[in-house]
């Protein structure tokens, strides 16, 4: 492999005419200078030069070898850049997995844009996937971070987490029910009512057995007459009077006029959302977006 360090004397030396002169240029001593110009020479098996009149001047084949140690130098000079770039955060990409509830609660847009409007060349991938495969992706390095409803297993020495988001549900009531205007609403209240429920999401807190579970322990039986695979269908079939429903705070405002919502202080499950990464950062910009979604997180205002 070529000696980038004698590349650039050769190309020194040929642009001056003169080893002296070149040697100034490059700050180091005319003898070591000329000793490394007859080795690339001897190493090429090739003479870049001829000598006449105490000068130098380029051989055919020297001037054909000094266009592409030019080319090289240059590119090599390039790539210097980009590392130091990429090294800075300031180029590359990152591969983001999520879970559907990173996206509904602005957590994943917002940490999005905001490297966006720092870093606007970055390349950003963004993959819907389980807490499982994700933390597998974090442990294979195709992740460079994830954001998933539960943290990472305790056990695992190479994954860390920090909570992102805690997204308490509540109440979304058909307007034209006639829960929707009672000033207060009981255990006995819910009971027996027909009930909305999300289903086949893994990042989902109201799944079936674990929101039956929920209502028993707060006094009353509901009836799931639909299920649908994601909360803002959930708020559709709210809105058309279809059930009852427990929906994510963060979703207040794609409620609408249809939809009454309540906060029940003693019926309050949680959705959360949390980061997690491996432990060996191996580039810069993975630690900016951490602590962009970090950041973002005590912006959120707390229902």
């Amino acid at each position: 492999m070529q000696d980038l360090r004698q590349l650039r004397y050769f190309v020194a030396v040929a642009e001056c005419e003169n080893v002296g002169r070149a040697a100034e240029q490059l700050h180091i001593s005319q003898s070591p200078l000329s000793r490394q110009i007859a080795q690339l020479e001897d190493n090429l098996g090739l003479a870049l030069f001829e000598r006449r009149n105490q000068r130098l001047f380029l051989t055919a084949d020297g001037r054909t070898f000094l266009s592409e140690a030019r080319g090289l130098l240059k590119h090599a000079e390039r790539l210097e850049s980009l590392g130091k770039r990429l090294g800075r955060g300031e180029e590359g990409g990152l591969c983001i997995g999520y879970v559907n509830h990173a996206i509904h609660a602005g957590v994943l847009p917002g940490a999005v844009r905001a490297i966006r409007s720092e870093r606007p060349q970055i390349h950003i991938a963004l993959y819907n996937m389980t807490p499982g495969e994700q933390f597998e992706g974090l442990r294979q390095r195709s992740l460079d971070i994830a954001l998933v409803c539960e943290p990472a297993p305790a056990n695992d020495p190479d994954l860390r987490a920090l909570p992102v988001l805690e997204d308490p549900m509540l109440l979304a009531i058909p307007a034209e029910h006639p829960l929707a205007s009672r000033a207060e609403l009981t255990p006995a209240d819910l009971h027996e009512q027909e009930w909305i429920i999300t289903g086949g999401q893994p990042d989902q807190i109201n799944k079936r057995d674990d929101f039956i579970a929920r209502c028993a322990d707060a006094g009353f039986t509901p009836r799931l007459s639909l299920e649908a695979t994601d909360p803002l269908s959930v708020l559709g079939l709210v809105s058309a009077g279809l059930g009852l429903a427990m929906v994510q705070s963060s979703l207040s405002a794609s409620a609408g006029p249809t939809v009454v919502l309540r906060q029940l202080d003693w019926f309050r499950p949680c959705v959360r959302l949390w980061a997690a990464w491996h432990q060996v950062d191996l580039r810069p910009i993975v630690g900016v977006f951490r602590e962009q979604v970090l950041a973002l997180a005590e912006k959120t205002p707390k229902v």
